[in-house]
């Protein structure tokens, strides 16, 4: 009945070692007001510098989505009561952004969308407003980190689209790394724009903002909820009521959003060009920055050189951490199908919680490990498995001492298999004749048998072998 409408707004903080317009570091985790000089205390005369790495790096996020660097950009002043900016404005770029245009591409359902990405603009991060009780303190180590806030076009259709757009963007953001995009501490957070109107209706509809959101589940459920919410009070006939333009925050715990206050227009802000910068004028040298291999192109190179299937290299290069675990798996020279499964089946499989890929107990060196051993015939697959899962639990066992000690080591001695294989044909002479007179299904048979003997231990491929030269 509905179609959704959302628009994307994302603030990531860029990874240089001093704020967008001082010296200061811009280090997480310092004794709060620590990384603070005049400038960042809007001191009278202390004045604002523009950082020189923050708009290179702004600069190369805009190529990687193909948009419009513009030359000649503008920083404003942006005038709102901000607690937590001495200034009591923000310095940030509005009619003349350092980005226009852009796109990236998403996958839902097996299928390629497009979506636009409106601009990109530098500008300073705020602090941080801390309450106890009746008690409220500010931190300010965290103003005037640099951000560059990322717009999307209205083009997503659901929760699903953007997440996948968020975690598309935020995957170009680490391997550009021009940010560590740590969303647990707020160094990549989204804003949710969230309008609904009848399907086949071009209108665009009262939107909400729903402000700081900083997990993939959250923004989901967020998202999910306002589009329930506005659904409701449309067929209950009190959405003009109900539905208002108005920033709403997201209750993690309840997992409802509710009113923080009514949205600002951009007259509301006073922009104005700020007096104290001058307009950024581009170099050439700037435009053309060195960049690296991309999710997209890195994508098509697994397909194209390893015959990887497409959905199993979207996972592969989901994040920078997937992507160089698995290369560094092809670094030894395996094969590349095999430490696809073992990478994206077995081992995410034992992933969960805080462990991630990125700190997993299993180095990308001992699974490679792990392979070798499988490809090498010293452990059959299944054994493969638990090795897998003891060393995930027991990490400061390499892989040639799990094997040792659960006692998977597969017998390739080929005596120690014949006297085996030769019990086997003397106490099952009818099939032998059976298997030689033309039943070749019996093989089977005498493999399993033999294997069932061996306890699992004898290596299949040796066992076959042998098998064959005895019968044939």
């Amino acid at each position: 009945m509905f179609e959704v409408v959302i628009g994307l707004e994302v603030h990531t903080q860029l990874n240089t070692k001093t704020k967008i317009f001082c010296s200061c570091a811009t280090s997480f985790g310092e004794a709060a007001n620590t990384n603070v000089c005049p400038t960042c205390l809007a001191l009278p005369g202390a004045l604002p510098v523009l950082n020189e790495e923050a708009v290179k790096k702004a600069v190369c996020f805009g190529r990687a989505i193909h948009a419009r660097i513009n030359k000649k950009s503008v920083f404003n002043r942006k005038n709102y009561f901000y607690p937590d900016l001495p200034k009591a404005y923000q310095i940030s770029q509005f009619d003349i952004p350092i980005v226009e245009g852009g796109e990236l591409f998403i996958t839902i359902g097996g299928e390629n969308k497009r979506i636009g990405i409106t601009r990109a603009h530098l500008e300073e991060d705020a602090g941080k407003n801390m309450h106890e009780g009746e008690i409220s303190k500010v931190d300010l180590n965290r103003a005037g980190t640099p951000l560059l806030e990322i717009v999307s076009e209205p083009e997503l259709r659901s929760s699903d689209e953007a997440v996948a757009y968020l975690k598309k963007l935020h995957a170009i953001i680490r391997f550009l790394d021009i940010s560590d995009a740590n969303m647990q501490e707020g160094s990549f957070r989204c804003d949710a724009n969230v309008s609904i109107r009848p399907r086949g209706d071009d209108r665009l509809y009262t939107r909400v903002e729903i402000k700081n959101l900083n997990s993939f589940r959250f923004i989901q459920k967020a998202i999910d909820y306002e589009v329930q919410r506005q659904s409701e009070a449309w067929e209950d006939g009190t959405y003009e009521r109900e539905v208002v333009q108005e920033t709403r925050l997201f209750d993690t715990s309840k997992l409802i959003t509710r009113s923080m206050r009514g949205k600002e227009e951009a007259a509301e802000y006073r922009y104005f060009p700020d007096p104290d910068l001058l307009p950024v004028l581009l170099k050439d040298e700037f435009l053309s920055p060195k960049i690296p291999e991309l999710p997209d192109e890195k994508k098509e190179r697994f397909v194209k050189e390893f015959g990887i299937k497409e959905s199993d290299a979207e996972v592969l290069i989901s994040s920078l951490e997937m992507s160089r675990f698995f290369e560094n798996l092809l670094a030894k020279n395996l094969n590349p199908k095999l430490c696809v499964t073992w990478l994206t089946t077995e081992l995410m499989g034992l992933l969960k919680g805080e462990v991630g890929i990125e700190n997993s107990p299993v180095s990308a060196d001992k699974l490679a490990k792990l392979i070798a051993r499988i490809e090498d015939g010293t452990i059959s697959g299944k054994a493969g498995k638990e090795v897998l899962a003891f060393v995930f639990e027991s990490p400061e066992f390499d892989i040639d001492a799990a094997i040792e000690k659960l006692g998977l080591k597969q017998i390739s001695d080929d005596g120690a298999i014949e006297v085996i294989i030769d019990e086997i044909l003397a106490a099952n002479a009818d099939k032998v004749a059976e298997y030689k007179g033309g039943k070749d299904k019996l093989f089977g048979f005498f493999v399993g048998q033999v294997m069932k003997a061996g306890k699992g231990a004898f290596n299949p491929n040796k066992v076959n072998e042998i098998l064959k030269n005895k019968l044939s």
